[in-house]
């Protein structure tokens, strides 16, 4: 699977760059928030090395992988699928495993030990489960318009349904608003930026679904509405600085 690195320039031979993980959206690879976001800038300004892993398998040739740009290809969910025919898209384990240990063994240069994670759309609901079911991994969390309840909107009942299977319960281990009352051991607050603006926040995104369960769990949450933006790369990459540094800040703490 394909994954791009961004490594900042190193103040010396010996250097270890703290990791922070980008999880892209729906549809996207590897490569759209590398060219598009412009994050570069202020990774290297903080010293902190970027990672964008692709959205999905490839080249599996399941029937129906391409059906559809919201399930399949380029719609892993960050998950792991438990119904056979998609049993190979385990999403959750190769960011949470497979990929930190490719890194450490192959990039003398990262220290993996030290990380955070963030995402857009799907990649958000991705970051945000993600960390809040490994808090002993991973310094903070913040996303970008992130699908926050996928359990109560389109997106996720089409994807959890078919990974997942029929039992909702099973559902809940991938959902934000759920987990976030599971595990509220939150030491960093979480970050989130939402475009007014954006078309699918009222049906798809459901940010206040969390900022509700947060508040029960008193789990700090800063949630910025930005007027007149909407869901695209755009948005992100008017704000990016604003959440490298959110975690340039905790994996300099931590």
């Amino acid at each position: 699977m394909n994954f791009h690195i961004y490594f900042p320039p190193s103040p010396s031979p010996s250097h270890k760059f703290p990791v922070l993980y980008w999880l892209s959206g729906l549809s996207c690879t590897d490569e759209n928030f590398i060219f598009k976001a412009g994050a570069q800038r202020a990774a290297s300004a903080e010293g902190v090395a970027l990672v964008a892993p692709d959205t999905s398998p490839r080249g599996l040739n399941v029937e129906g992988e391409a059906d559809s740009w919201d399930f399949g290809v380029g719609a892993g969910f960050y998950l792991n699928a438990t119904q056979e025919k998609w049993k190979n898209w385990r999403m959750y384990d190769y960011v949470t495993k497979e990929l930190p240990k490719l890194l450490s063994d192959n990039f003398p240069h990262l220290e993996t030990s030290k990380a955070s994670i963030f995402g857009h759309s799907m990649g958000g609901h991705g970051a945000l489960t993600i960390y809040l079911k490994n808090l002993d991994k991973y310094k903070s969390v913040s996303a970008f318009a992130p699908v926050a309840n996928p359990i109560n909107c389109p997106w996720g009942q089409k994807a959890f349904s078919n990974y997942l299977g029929d039992h909702k319960f099973d559902w809940e281990d991938y959902d934000a608003t759920y987990l976030v009352t599971k595990f509220p051991n939150v030491s960093a607050s979480i970050l989130i930026d939402q475009g007014e603006d954006d078309k699918f926040l009222h049906d798809q995104l459901l940010p206040h679904k969390f900022e509700e369960a947060c508040k029960q769990a008193n789990v700090p949450l800063l949630l910025r509405f930005q007027p007149g933006y909407d869901h695209s790369y755009y948005f992100i990459a008017t704000f990016i600085d604003d959440h490298i540094r959110h975690h340039a800040q905790a994996l300099r703490l931590n």
